[in-house]
């Protein structure tokens, strides 16, 4: 009897391997688990042996990040991941919640945001890897998340729950301590563009070792989960219009050079004090912090435009 090598087609082996990778990728969110007992505790390992993190009280709820076993759940609670009993945890995967905050990973260049919770839904934003977003409820495995410039749904399976992007400061602190006070996000936003003081400017650079001026904007909004428009144009559509007279730290303010045949030709972030940071073209061609009005910056404004 004569045997016949068995051949794969290469439609085959390509479906075999995409199995294989996504397997390999991380699992997404089953859903909200609601404590049903007086008192359960967070084990680091799925073992009554394992040392306590934490507890967790009755209708206190955890996000269900996995099912290990029959008996055990991997959950984040009160943002530390371990291991609760299944059999003390109501499951919902679908609810509308405040579920804290989640950071962008394991993602090439960008996550979409979608209007619904599935990938057959339009596509209506995209946000940056490391970005912070708010996340408001889950849905099948999707977090819903909500924001200024970025309301939608995303895949948990390229989301990590993690810190509030700002400290909780009291009212009286952050009134002395900002032009913009109560606004400790706006604040958040400042702090972090001033991080990249220096980095060069290079043109059509997205950071984080070079910029120009709208990848500059775009990169530090990015990172709270406000999704910009690429060029300096493009973001004067981003937000909402405010007068020159009514700026507050954290607005983008746009300036055009003579000759542009643009909108704008260039975009910073006010951070108050009559000054502004930016990727700037000038003599130090770096991210650099320079005088909004009474200079040569004052003549070439053209508009200001609230994203916090």
């Amino acid at each position: 009897m004569r045997f016949r090598k068995k051949f794969f087609p290469a439609c085959m082996i390509l479906f075999l391997l995409s199995f294989v990778l996504i397997g390999s990728a991380s699992a997404a969110a089953l859903g909200v688990g609601t404590v049903n007992v007086e008192a359960l505790r967070l084990r680091e390992e799925a073992t009554t042996e394992s040392k306590t993190l934490l507890t967790a009280y009755q209708e206190e709820t955890v996000v269900v990040l996995e099912e290990v076993n029959e008996e055990w759940y991997k959950v984040s609670c009160k943002g530390t991941e371990g291991y609760m009993f299944k059999e003390y945890l109501h499951l919902e995967v679908e609810r509308e919640i405040d579920l804290g905050y989640g950071r962008v990973r394991d993602v090439d260049s960008i996550l979409n945001v979608r209007s619904g919770a599935g990938t057959g839904f339009e596509r209506i934003g995209t946000l940056n890897k490391d970005a912070v977003v708010k996340i408001a409820g889950i849905s099948g495995g999707w977090y819903h998340i909500v924001g200024n410039l970025c309301t939608g749904y995303v895949s948990s399976d390229y989301i990590e729950l993690c810190e509030p992007p700002v400290t909780t400061e009291t009212q009286e602190e952050v009134k002395s301590g900002s032009e913009n006070p109560g606004n400790a996000a706006t604040d958040a936003i400042i702090e972090y563009s001033k991080q990249f003081l220096g980095t060069p400017y290079v043109y059509g650079a997205n950071g984080p070792d070079g910029f120009d001026c709208s990848g500059f904007t775009k990169y530090v909004f990015a990172h709270f989960g406000y999704s910009l428009n690429r060029s300096a144009s493009g973001q004067l559509d981003n937000g909402k219009e405010v007068a020159l007279s009514e700026i507050q730290p954290g607005d983008l303010v746009f300036f055009i050079y003579d000759g542009a045949t643009t909108r704008a030709s260039h975009v910073g972030i006010y951070i108050g004090n009559d000054q502004f940071i930016h990727a700037s073209t000038g003599s130090k061609q770096a991210v650099v912090i320079s005088q909004l009005l009474g200079g040569s910056y004052q003549r070439t404004i053209v508009g200001v435009r609230r994203i916090v």
